[in-house]
């Protein structure tokens, strides 16, 4: 899956060959995955440790922070992430560095050898890729995100993982994962395995029994937050406590005040286990280093800024589903409170989404959205249907036609005082950004 068809590479053929693989229906199942595996001779099996992150939202933060204090403390760091917001190479981290095209098209050309033409998702084919190339190339430790759900992802096959991480869940994906909360949280504590610690963050009263009960039947060590460990912000700084004692650190760098959290997920995970020692250096160089694009990204120059009217502050967010919404509209208020400038939400949603229950989170912050297609993408909600979903939310909506079109709209307004404009609603659309800007991920 990529937030925008990929620019020519020396892995365009080989992608676009793959994708035909492709199964005519997605049914998440472990059977291909293992089969591949299989073939491959078990690369997973001769993995560096791996820590495992499911959840709905912060998955992403939540490894940056992972990666950032592990690194910090002189370790090496092989990380798998999805999805990619301009080029696939961007889910592959090979100890630090992303990897090169050439690398990566030798392994999915070894991928698609292996599987003789069986039918394969491009993310399956992708994570034995993934995988291949973890085993080759040494690393002390593994970052490993989930796709989607846990139970049944293409990553749940690694059997004992150092640890189990899970980020605060919520709805989305329900028509692969479940209509309820309890249902989605029983598909993430599907990672759970025997023995093996879970460092779960906050979740709602509904998804927390599902997962303390996984976590009972498989006498798996639960590190609970508001339980087992605490987080929170304290005169700017960050404040972590848990049986072992108190980090008083500086504040992330990723903006928002659930950043706090994901921080304090990763610490706390990092505290959990007992192969790595950490000193409390490491993990304030990694909480103030961490980064992760697409994210309350304040983006500052480019050919999409230069768009925009001037002295604007400009914001990009790849939240797409309720929770999402909300942690951004709250990260929105915190501006607010302390440089008070009107709001402008330009917005690209993919059709399977709730708009008005993402979109909902902002009704008290800005009166004026305008609804823009996500380029390449055939399953993306029309800007008009966008628009309705936000008319019905009595905001004022407008459509248009690119997101430098929606810029150029706003430019023409006559604000007595420059705006902030968030670009939010899909990590489809934030890729684009990303890549019209000229400022793709490093």
């Amino acid at each position: 899956m990529s937030a925008v068809p990929p620019r020519q590479s020396p892995l365009d053929d080989v992608v676009a060959r793959i994708s035909k693989l492709h199964p005519k229906r997605i049914d998440l199942t472990l059977g291909r995955m293992r089969r591949i595996l299989q073939r491959l001779h078990h690369p997973e099996r001769r993995l560096p440790p791996v820590i495992h992150v499911a959840g709905t939202n912060g998955k992403g933060s939540t490894v940056a922070y992972l990666r950032a204090i592990l690194e910090a403390a002189g370790l090496r760091v092989h990380v798998f992430t999805s999805p990619y917001l301009v080029r696939i190479n961007e889910c592959v981290r090979l100890a630090g560095t992303l990897v090169a095209d050439d690398a990566l098209r030798d392994a999915l050309l070894e991928c698609e050898r292996a599987n003789g033409g069986d039918a394969l998702t491009l993310f399956e084919i992708k994570t034995a890729a993934a995988f291949l190339l973890f085993a080759q190339n040494p690393a002390d430790v593994l970052l490993l995100e989930v796709g989607l759900g846990g139970r049944l992802d293409s990553t749940n096959v690694v059997e004992t993982p150092l640890a189990s991480v899970i980020t605060p869940v919520g709805i989305d994906h329900v028509e692969f994962l479940g209509g309820s909360l309890a249902q989605i949280a029983g598909e993430k504590a599907g990672i759970i395995k025997s023995g093996v610690p879970v460092i779960c963050a906050e979740q709602l009263p509904e998804a927390e029994a599902v997962i303390e009960q996984r976590a009972k039947q498989m006498r798996s060590p639960l590190h609970a937050a508001g339980q087992h460990w605490h987080v929170h912000a304290e005169h700017g700084r960050l404040v972590y406590q848990d049986e072992n004692g108190l980090l008083d650190l500086a504040a992330p760098r990723l903006f928002g005040r659930h950043q706090f959290d994901n921080a304090g997920l990763a610490i706390a995970t990092l505290r959990a286990q007992d192969r790595f020692s950490i000193e409390t250096t490491a993990f304030e160089r990694g909480v103030t280093g961490a980064e992760w694009p697409a994210r309350m990204q304040r983006l500052t120059s480019g050919r999409i800024v230069d768009q925009a009217p001037r002295d604007a502050e400009l914001w990009l967010d790849g939240g797409h589903n309720a929770d999402g919404g909300r942690v951004a509209a709250a990260a929105l208020g915190d501006l607010e409170e302390r440089v008070s400038r009107p709001l402008v939400v330009i917005t690209g949603m993919m059709g399977n989404k709730d708009a008005k229950g993402f979109l909902a989170n902002f009704a008290g912050l800005t009166r004026h959205v305008i609804a823009v297609p996500i380029p390449g993408m055939e399953n993306a909600m029309p800007p008009e249907v966008l628009a309705k979903a936000v008319r019905a939310l009595d905001m004022r909506a407008e459509t248009a036609v690119s997101v430098a079109a929606a810029l150029q709209s706003v430019a023409r307004l006559a604000y007595e005082i420059p705006p902030r404009i968030l670009i939010t609603g899909s990590l489809y659309l934030a890729g684009h950004v990303l890549a019209e800007n000229g400022t793709p991920p490093a």
